[in-house]
């Protein structure tokens, strides 16, 4: 059997075409995340959490009229934070890009955005005009096909219920080709390694060392039962994991959406509880359709690696989170 490795960088930017950029704010503790892309893209989303922030994403159901965006935003903010999309679409404006609606009329670029709540992790939030707009717009600035994971971006002041959160990404390349990757900005109310140890809920997952190289744990200690014991006065809502997969497989919305489906088994398989009534979780798909799907085959093993990979992609977030002045929680290497 052929072995499934990840892409030479590791990252969601394995697949051919896509960029993401981050802009993070010390002192708010705050962040966006932006992935673009050279062309428009076809996306979908499906929703799991029971507290989701969300721009746009009613147009990417299958049947609506846009068949294609142009960029994806992850932010920090809550509710202020859908702001960064707007930033985002101002620099899209200027490049030209968007949505044509007739000859004489501004191109409308199409931007969906999904926030996480980081209102209580410690920064400050004292601001008199909303700062995420000029974070959107810095993240599509510095869009590349490196960039950092951890606690950058939509990541800065993530937490989980026990450690500090962070950005994450990994990729695939499968045996036709065909590349898959994710992107994961980690804010969940559960934890993501098992109790009183070092190692990941995903271990069983990892590839080489890429969230510390201790696989899966041997202890028998059960998951304990869950209980809210995240700090902060917000308690205990200030959760949210929110993710994008993506793919260079020719896909149109419905199965992008099925692809985002599939992928919210990574959230199971990471995050200890996931989708609670206090998470937004939702899964963003992106599908640039460079290369063609050959059957129904081929779309089950794209689901079960972009489930996979989102997992490997949550712990590397939390395992990259390093140590900043005001955290209400110790990342991952101060354990």
């Amino acid at each position: 059997m052929t072995e499934i490795l990840p892409g030479p960088r590791n990252l969601v930017t394995d697949v051919p075409g896509l960029r993401v950029g981050n802009a993070s704010d010390g002192r708010l503790k705050s962040g966006v995340t932006v992935l673009t892309a050279d062309r428009p893209f076809v996306a979908a989303v499906d929703v799991r959490g029971g507290a989701p922030g969300t721009r746009e994403t009613d147009l990417l159901a299958p049947g609506r009229l846009v068949t294609e965006i142009d960029a994806l935003v992850l932010a920090g903010g809550s509710a202020f934070g859908l702001d960064a999309a707007s930033g985002v679409v101002d620099r899209l404006h200027a490049l030209g890009r968007g949505f044509f609606v007739a000859a004489g009329v501004p191109r409308v670029p199409i931007v969906p955005a999904a926030i996480l709540f980081d209102l209580a992790n410690g920064g400050a939030k004292d601001w008199q005009e909303n700062p995420y707009r000029a974070l959107g717009a810095a993240a599509f600035d510095a869009a590349a096909e490196e960039f950092a994971l951890g606690s950058v971006g939509a990541g800065t002041g993530a937490m989980t219920r026990d450690l500090m959160g962070g950005l994450g990404s990994a990729s695939f390349v499968l045996p036709d080709g065909t590349t898959v990757g994710a992107l994961v900005a980690v804010n969940a109310v559960g934890t993501t390694r098992v109790p009183g140890t070092r190692h990941f809920l995903a271990g069983s997952l990892e590839v080489g060392d890429e969230f510390g190289g201790l696989g899966p744990s041997t202890a028998r200690t059960p998951l304990a039962p869950f209980a809210f014991g995240k700090p902060g006065p917000a308690d205990p809502r200030t959760n949210t994991t929110i993710a994008i997969v993506a793919t260079d497989a020719a896909l149109d919305k419905a199965g992008a959406r099925r692809l985002a489906e599939m992928a919210h088994g990574g959230f199971a398989r990471a995050i200890h509880p996931s989708h609670t009534p206090f998470d937004g979780d939702l899964i963003f798909a992106a599908a640039t359709g460079a290369r063609p799907l050959a059957s129904p085959q081929d779309e089950l093993q794209l689901g079960q690696a972009a489930a996979v990979c989102l997992a490997r992609a949550i712990a590397r977030g939390v395992h990259a989170a390093r140590p900043q002045p005001g955290n209400p929680l110790p990342c991952w290497c101060e354990l």
